[in-house]
């Protein structure tokens, strides 16, 4: 097996990590909020019925920006019946998912849940441009954010959030492209009605932070034209552009699948070169980041072949989208974090989506136990030891053929060096059967030791976690990986996600 290169150099970076970069997603779906995140009842719920099991591996987790409520739900969503007593909100059908919304859980027990979650938790709220429009985004937005003296904000008072919730970072609507939106729009309509609510958002905080919707991924027939066409009209009122994709092996074709980062990467390039193409024609000096705020290995052919289609059954809180993760799905999950962190200079915002039970890290039994999914562990490794600036990784690497995107190659992976001059490196051996010798030139670094190498890998590639054995699946150590000569020497075990830190 021929061996795998690539050289870091301080003087050669990407950029600096955001920290919001490792955001997640709360949606009303499934059981991600009830019995997931809050439960009043369970023995571990605290006076505010959250789990505090999950709060703790939210916590160890280390998410940043949540996003809420939605994903599909928010263009269905009426944020009036979130707030207030709880006895008092009611229950709406929720069209989007075919379940029946009991509002038990709302807006300010979102704010609550993330302050418990602790100061790096940010609120990123999506506003509903499906069904509603520019007025509600500013009754919303008052509610929230203005201190007092209004007849909204003087309302969050006295249903007991005194202070104002200081939102910032807002989405304008969710994948409205989509035909399966409720009120999907053409780029043309969306981009009127994002514009006007953008404009008007600022007129009450002009430093807002607003996210525009991009297409709801790149196979969609929209994809670029829907770009172009929104950002002409919003261009100079927006920060971010948002992207969503998933992943799942079709068709039995693993090849494809443990390169599904070659898309991932592919998708941000030409959002970028779209964005910036936009910018150049409206002679613009603004830069347009984005917002990869929906992202994930999600077994979606299996979700639509178990699709309910009971006219009469709105369910509460249904088991939805409850997928097992493996260890191979976590070897795609760790590449996809590792592409995110390749292109840290325009994304600077991304949501794992979900947070808890619905295709998420950390699942859950009603009344019993939590635990941590195969994919919990990469996301924990990358949010701990992914900060600071991303150097240049340009691989020499051995290549695979798949049948979706050609030649791939077989090492995946990113380096990011921390204040401290401390240096991990991040790498996903693809190759299913044999381990891949790497060896890497650390040019002007000062690295002399090996802090740390753990991989994730196991001898079987299907293996899990679950409610009966929740550790079968963690990362373990390394032997035998060195710094000498200012090179760096490993061999990474068949598909396995690597973290080895240096110093």
């Amino acid at each position: 097996m021929r061996t795998a290169r690539f050289t870091l150099d301080p003087a050669f970076n990407v950029g600096e990590v955001n920290p919001r970069l490792f955001g997640s997603f709360v949606e009303h779906l499934g059981r991600c909020v009830y019995t997931g995140i809050y439960e009043p009842g369970h023995p571990s719920a605290d006076e505010a019925g959250l789990r505090t099991d999950v709060l703790d591996l939210v916590r160890e987790l280390g998410v940043t920006a949540i996003r809420y409520p939605g994903g599909n739900f928010v263009s269905g969503y009426k944020w009036e019946d979130s707030v207030g007593p709880v006895d008092e909100r009611p229950r709406r059908l929720d069209l989007a998912w075919r379940s029946t919304e009991t509002n038990r859980f709302g807006l300010s027990e979102y704010i609550a849940f993330l302050k418990k979650v602790g100061p790096q938790a940010e609120p990123m709220m999506a506003v509903n441009l499906g069904t509603r429009s520019v007025a509600e985004a500013l009754e919303l937005q008052e509610y929230a954010n203005h201190p007092s003296d209004t007849a909204l904000s003087d309302l969050r008072a006295a249903h007991g959030d005194k202070d104002p919730f200081g939102i910032g970072l807002w989405c304008l609507g969710n994948e409205m492209d989509g035909p399966w939106q409720t009120g999907h729009k053409t780029a043309e309509e969306y981009g009127r009605v994002a514009a006007e609510t953008a404009r008007a958002m600022r007129q009450i905080d002009p430093d807002v932070e607003l996210v525009a919707c991009g297409s709801s991924g790149q196979g969609m027939p929209t994809f670029a034209d829907w770009e172009a066409k929104v950002l002409a009209e919003t261009y100079d009122l927006v920060d971010y552009i948002s992207l969503h994709a998933y992943y799942e092996p079709l068709d039995g074709d693993v090849d494809s699948f443990l390169a599904s980062a070659v898309d991932m990467e592919s998708f941000i390039d030409n959002v970028v070169a779209t964005c910036d193409h936009v910018g150049a024609k409206l002679k613009s000096k603004k830069r347009i980041n984005l917002s990869f705020d929906e992202w994930n290995v999600w077994y979606l052919s299996r979700s639509e072949a178990a699709a309910k289609s009971d006219p009469l059954d709105w369910p509460e809180a249904p088991r939805l989208l409850e997928d097992n993760y493996n260890v191979m799905d976590a070897v795609v999950f760790g590449s996809l974090l590792i592409a995110l962190l390749r292109h840290a200079d325009r994304v600077t915002v991304a949501c794992l989506a979900q947070l808890v039970n619905v295709i998420a890290p950390i699942m859950t039994e009603p009344g019993g136990a939590a635990w941590r999914q195969t994919t919990f562990f990469p996301f924990a490794q990358a949010s701990t030891y992914g900060r600071g600036q991303v150097l240049d990784v340009r691989v020499d690497s051995p290549t695979y053929e798949t049948k979706k995107y050609g030649e791939a190659d077989l090492l995946h992976a990113t380096a990011v060096r921390a204040d401290d001059g401390t240096v991990t490196v991040f790498a996903v051996n693809r190759g299913q059967t044999e381990p891949l010798p790497l060896e890497v030139a650390l040019n002007g670094l000062g690295l002399t030791s090996v802090v740390e190498h753990s991989a994730l890998a196991d001898d079987d590639p299907e293996a899990g976690n679950t409610l009966g054995e929740p550790e079968r699946v963690t990362p373990h150590a390394v032997q035998g990986t060195t710094v000498q000569d200012g090179r760096l020497s490993a061999v990474l075990e068949p598909l396995s996600w690597n973290v080895i830190r240096l110093a």
